[in-house]
């Protein structure tokens, strides 16, 4: 009889574990919002609009990104020039001058 007691305490014990385990594995999943990303899989025209939109403005980004970049490289290299360093000023004034012309 105290065998049988033991061994339906065990089983008890496990089933709790296992109900909290499955209870942090929902609450993790809910976290990781996995039903929304199952939900855009289903939808293939969705994904596309999401993921279309989503390069759009990555693209305007690094595109904004490198203009503002190449402005202060220009600026910085302009200011090497009115240094009038003996080698360097000359070829700084040379790339200086070919990106104006091509603005």
């Amino acid at each position: 009889m105290r065998i049988l007691q033991d061994n339906n305490n065990n089983q008890k014990e496990l089933l709790e574990k296992l109900y909290y385990q499955t209870a942090e594995l929902l609450d993790k999943l809910e976290k990781f919002k996995l039903a929304e990303y199952m939900h855009y899989l289903n939808n293939p025209v969705r994904y596309f609009w999401i993921n279309f939109w989503g390069g759009v403005a990555r693209g305007l980004g690094i595109a904004v990104g490198m203009t503002v970049l190449g402005a202060i490289l220009v600026y910085f290299l302009q200011q090497l020039v009115m240094l009038n360093l003996p080698i360097i000023g000359d070829f700084i004034a040379d790339i200086v001058k070919i990106v104006q012309e091509h603005l």
